[in-house]
């Protein structure tokens, strides 16, 4: 015991505070496995004398035979076996559950080693919270706030810095009021989002609060891709619209599999970092799809990228309400404008007929029985040609893009679906099998191309193979 006590003390002294994790407890693992099989040898030297004491004394123990080793107690067989087992770093990932580019404070690894020299042992909700809040999560003053990036009705967001990992992180901050709470946006976000782990939804890092905030803590992105149209004067190059579009398709595809419908797709909603990565963003309106219940609220999806079966006041929908903000959205990046740009559900819709036709029981069964869509009394309009809207658009980038906008909900293309389509094959088949957290840009034949007027000399050089960052987290 005095042996453990020294260390532990030389151990606490001995941590830098520059050190990681990974650095931090690799050394800690070593030094006690060391001074464990020490420990072990000793007593199991003096368990093997004692034992034998009733036979005559054998001066060395190496001579025993296997039959006076089965002779011994039960006591000392199992010790013995037990001072094989060694705990890896990998047993201590699992006790901590913790990114290795943490720095974790010298005085919690002290803390750590003398409450819990045990690493592996499990650690209940209430132990791991109370190390995790040690560590710094869920504290404002782990977090430095450098500049305003936008401010809204509820909430405010800030570009900061972690002081864990010194990484640069994107602070919302929400205000409450005392009367209500949080808001309900809110609390969907953060209980969706600490379960969606991919290469292509931003993740959250930690949510902080207190009696006048909840601070939801973002991995940092530098724009979304409203402000990287508006960069490129809004003409996008073709090669890169299949790169975002895909990047798209693989995030909401995984939301899709984890019964998860985001229903407030937009540019302003995608994040675009200099590399090129784009994840989806903004789960406020977002919603886990419940079983037998199907029935949601149709005041969802900003106007412009709303389905007509939701406009039309449909309240039964699954993923395929995000399918067609999906094909909203391809239209916008090829052209540069809305597809649909209305101001109310009637001129929304007005819109939509127009373009692609006034729907019949052909193209949209059941509707012409619909109340709703009786009392607007619509004008009759042929369906025109996609191709003479966006004719820089390929026979395949059309088909898709046919399919993203039917009427009928359930005849939409899936996201993965849509994955799968001959539109993305000059992207390679090597996509199709990337594992879920890794970007598409880790395959060295996906590279952005130069948009022609792009404004930001960061991304062309990003572009062009340079300055490349890496991830934030």
């Amino acid at each position: 015991m005095n042996k453990m006590k020294n260390f532990k003390r030389r151990f606490s002294l001995s941590v830098p505070r520059t050190e990681t994790i990974e650095e931090s407890l690799a050394e800690f693992t070593e030094q006690f496995n060391q001074l464990n099989n020490r420990k072990n040898e000793d007593l199991a030297q003096e368990h093997l004398q004692l034992s034998h004491l009733g036979r005559g004394f054998r001066a060395e123990p190496a001579s025993i035979s296997p039959t006076e080793v089965e002779d011994q107690s039960p006591t000392a067989v199992r010790y013995r076996r037990s001072s094989q087992r060694r705990f890896s770093m990998e047993d201590v990932s699992k006790r901590l559950s913790l990114p290795v580019d943490i720095r974790l404070p010298p005085e919690f690894l002290q803390k750590l080693q003398m409450d819990n020299p045990d690493f592996p042992k499990t650690c209940s909700r209430m132990s791991r919270r109370a190390s995790l809040s040690d560590i710094g999560f869920g504290k404002l003053e782990t977090y430095v706030k450098l500049e305003k990036l936008g401010e809204g009705t509820y909430a405010t967001v800030f570009k900061g810095r972690s002081k864990l990992t010194g990484n640069l992180i994107a602070l919302k901050e929400i205000r409450l009021e005392h009367e209500e709470g949080a808001p309900c946006t809110a609390i969907r976000e953060v209980s969706l989002l600490k379960n969606l782990k991919h290469a292509n939804i931003v993740t959250l890092h930690d949510f902080i609060h207190t009696e006048r905030s909840l601070t939801l803590v973002f991995e940092y992105l530098d724009s979304d891709l409203k402000q990287y149209l508006d960069n490129c004067g809004n003409l996008m190059n073709m090669h890169n619209v299949k790169i975002f579009l895909f990047q798209l398709l693989r995030g909401l595809s995984y939301c899709h599999k984890s019964k998860i419908l985001h229903r407030d797709l937009k540019p302003q909603n995608l994040l675009i970092n200099e590399r090129g990565e784009l994840k989806l963003a903004d789960f406020g309106l977002a919603r886990a799809k419940s079983i037998p219940t199907k029935t949601y609220s149709n005041e969802v999806v900003t106007l412009w990228y709303r389905p007509p079966d939701v406009l039309l006041g449909s309240t039964e929908y699954s993923t395929p309400i995000d399918m067609w903000g999906v094909g909203c959205i391809h239209y916008e990046m090829v052209t540069g404008r809305p597809m649909f740009p209305g101001s109310t559900v009637k001129e929304e819709l007005h819109l939509i007929f127009r373009l692609l036709g006034t729907p019949t029981d052909d193209s949209w069964p059941g509707i012409m029985s619909s109340e709703e869509f009786k009392s607007y009394h619509f004008t009759q309009y042929r369906v025109q040609p996609l191709i003479s809207h966006a004719p820089r658009l390929d026979t395949e980038g059309i088909d898709l893009l046919t399919r993203l906008l039917l009427y009928e909900a359930k005849s939409r293309i899936s996201a993965e679906e849509a994955l799968r389509h001959p539109y993305f094959k000059a992207l390679g088949d090597r996509v199709q099998f990337l594992p879920d957290n890794a970007s598409i840009f880790s395959l060295k034949e996906i590279q952005l191309q130069k948009d022609p007027g792009y404004r930001s000399s960061a991304f062309q050089q990003s572009a062009r193979g340079k300055n490349r960052r890496q991830s934030i987290f």
